[in-house]
């Protein structure tokens, strides 16, 4: 079988399984959607009440993500999937973790709500008394949700360690239907805001528990499912106390680098986040005063917070979902010392997500007004807002995709120091970006953020292949670049086909058919949209766009029209894929601060790994863990020594008889 057939059956396994993760992405994307678009019915998007929310809301998962989540994503994962090895199954390991991994959580949980008002006053600044008071409330009603985010994670591993992937998937659907569920019936028996207003002065107990009361029920909901198909694998999980010998320890001094990452990363968002909450406070002061059409004129960190969650739309379906199929063949790569093939599956991976997310940027920044207008809650001002804010986030979209392409590469060569090092960097940028902003018209902070927010995009892509120059030697770059202009020209003709499009439809006047109703912007998007997309594959074609196959060929296939497998080719592996996680739980991949179910779901298989010696120490035993002596393929240099893989010096011998917490000693206690 040649090389090039090979090449071919393995690019066409990994984009169907990048096709099957991406559809379950649209799902899911597309509901938390109709929450936003409800969001603003119920609330407005220029409201400060949903400042307040969106700021309160988002604090669980950026504290879990700062406080545990690199610990989850570093630690726990790898010895969850190593002990799932074991002859029973890992469940007295897994008893063990998950017991030690609730108390951990409860704590954690219960300090930080009891501290929601410190918490408030770290995270925002400039509320007023009567602002602050309604952060608290909503804050007690959402903080409880770090410790559901953490057993959703861990449940999800112990499914994905064991062959179980669908549950996962689908658990963050459920969530967003029961937050569908008690927004619509808040609009059903309090009014939407645009014929009820809701303001803090007729803010109530019954409003939160409908707004914030439902969001927490959802991750209660999307995790509480989960236990389900763990109860089916039939573990005999029970609580089980004794922890010495587990290798938490170990395996966190291990993965420092990638705990840093996270909490460099997480730390530098929360103080930007904490800038973008000025708008909204200095909204209220000029309301208060009687000057209601300037402060409709400010954007708050809401316009900011949707139009993050509609730039990260192509990044969070395609790149995403590419990124984590790749990841396993950059390791294969790597473990083998093959540049060249390393390099060629970040060219791959880099060229073929190119395909989308060029296209979805230069169409969210066409329609970047219907959008605004449709997600506006129903007043076009904060349309506009919006769509000012999208317009500057859009174009970089590309940029941090193949950032986060990028740095697969230093997680499959076992590098995590260079992502810190390249987290560093950016976090510097923002936080100084940040502090400057603060002192502008307070009308152009949330702008002045979104365009930080870009710039931070490009330059993680210059510093990354810095790095991946002296790492690779090249980039591939000739051919990269060659592939993005020619995606480039096409994607510039679909915007002006979108543009004259949306001139016939009126939507560069004020009082043109877009901006007139939501249901008119809808109809907008849907019309123009079509016409961009069928103007760019047409163009992708003159212009021979050869990596639109490899995004189409899943689709193709199922129609009958893939390219065949050459006859000799090696079938796919029918295996059942394997558990893996983002290791990006910091600022670069992700704006908004909603919860990324994605970070915590399964990747394809790798190919079988071969068998290992028996620990020198443990005779008899059957050894599930690797030689922790054992170095890692990473690439050695002046300020990167080789280090060993995480989480490996734990107990080599037989699941169940750990001489650490033998079963007598644990009754006696």
């Amino acid at each position: 079988m040649s090389e090039a057939k090979t090449t071919q059956s393995v690019q066409s396994g990994e984009a169907r399984s990048s096709a099957i993760m991406a559809a379950g992405t649209l799902v899911s994307r597309f509901l938390g959607f109709a929450k936003t678009w409800m969001l603003g019915a119920a609330l407005g998007l220029g409201s400060t009440v949903t400042d307040t929310f969106i700021n309160a809301n988002n604090l669980p998962n950026l504290i879990f993500l700062l406080v545990a989540g690199g610990v989850f994503n570093a630690v726990l994962v790898p010895q969850i999937i190593k002990a799932s090895k074991a002859e029973d199954r890992g469940a007295d390991y897994l008893s063990r973790l998950l017991t030690l991994a609730v108390l951990v959580l409860l704590a954690l949980t219960a300090i930080v709500t009891l501290a929601a008002p410190l918490v408030i006053d770290l995270t925002t600044q400039d509320y007023s008394e009567q602002q602050k008071a309604l952060a608290v409330t909503f804050a007690f009603w959402c903080l409880p949700q770090i410790f559901f985010y953490g057993l959703y994670a861990l449940l999800t591993q112990v499914l994905n360690a064991h062959g179980a992937f669908g549950p996962a998937m689908w658990a963050p659907i459920l969530n967003n239907l029961v937050a569908i569920a008690g927004l619509g019936m808040f609009i059903w028996i309090l009014g939407a805001n645009i014929t009820n207003p809701h303001t803090l002065d007729n803010w109530g107990p019954i409003q939160t528990f409908f707004v914030a009361g439902f969001s927490t029920i959802g991750v209660v909901a999307q995790t509480a499912i989960l236990l389900i198909p763990v109860l089916r694998l039939k573990l005999g999980l029970r609580p089980r106390f004794g922890w010495r010998g587990v290798g938490l320890g170990q395996a966190a001094k291990l993965s420092v680098w990638t705990l840093l990452t996270a909490a460099v990363g997480q730390l530098a968002f929360l103080y930007v986040m904490r800038i973008a909450t000025i708008p909204g406070a200095e909204r209220l002061r000029l309301s208060n005063a009687g000057e209601t059409t300037a402060a409709s004129t400010l954007p708050g960190n809401a316009v900011l917070e949707v139009a993050s969650q509609l730039y990260l739309l192509p990044h969070s379906i395609i790149a995403l979902s590419l990124a984590t199929v790749l990841f396993n063949r950059m390791t294969r790569a790597s473990q083998d010392g093959n540049k060249a093939e390393l390099r060629d599956a970040l060219s791959h991976g880099l060229r073929t997500m190119a395909v989308a997310t060029v296209f979805g940027a230069l169409a969210l920044f066409a329609l970047a007004g219907p959008l605004g207008m449709f997600f506006s809650g129903g007043e076009p001002q904060d349309g506009v807002m919006l769509a000012q804010t999208l317009t500057i986030l859009a174009l970089s979209t590309p940029f941090m995709s193949a950032n986060f392409m990028m740095s697969r590469v230093f997680y499959a060569n076992e590098d995590a120091r260079t992502p810190l090092y390249v987290q560093l960097l950016l976090a510097v940028v923002y936080v100084v970006g940040a502090f400057i902003i603060q002192f502008l018209p307070v009308g152009q902070i949330i702008y002045a953020i979104a365009v930080l927010y870009t710039l931070g995009n490009i330059l993680s892509v210059v510093i990354s292949v810095v790095f991946l120059r002296r790492l690779l030697g090249h980039l591939d770059g000739p051919r990269i670049a060659n592939s993005y202009i020619r995606m480039g020209y096409a994607g510039l003709g679909s915007a002006i086909a979108g543009a004259l499009a949306l001139w016939l439809l009126g939507s560069y006047r004020a009082d043109g058919f877009a901006w007139s109703s939501r249901l008119a912007a809808l109809v907008t998007v849907v019309v123009v949209g079509p016409v961009m997309l069928v103007a760019y594959l047409l163009l992708l074609r003159v212009f021979r766009v050869t990596e639109l196959r490899d995004l189409l060929r899943p689709l193709l296939g199922r129609l009958g029209r893939g390219v065949p497998v050459p006859a000799g080719a090696a079938a796919e592996p029918t295996t059942a894929a394997r558990a893996t996680v983002s290791d990006d739980t910091g600022l670069i991949p992700r704006i908004s601060g909603e919860f990324d179910a994605a970070s915590f779901r399964a990747g394809p298989a790798l190919e079988p790994e071969p068998a290992v010696e028996r620990h020198p120490d443990v005779v008899g035993a059957a050894e599930y863990i690797p030689d922790e002596d054992v170095p890692s393929t990473a690439m050695g240099g002046k300020f990167r020594p080789q280090v060993p893989l995480p989480g490996r010096r734990t107990y080599q011998g037989e699941a169940g008889r750990n001489p650490y917490f033998p079963v007598e000693d644990n009754r006696k206690r």
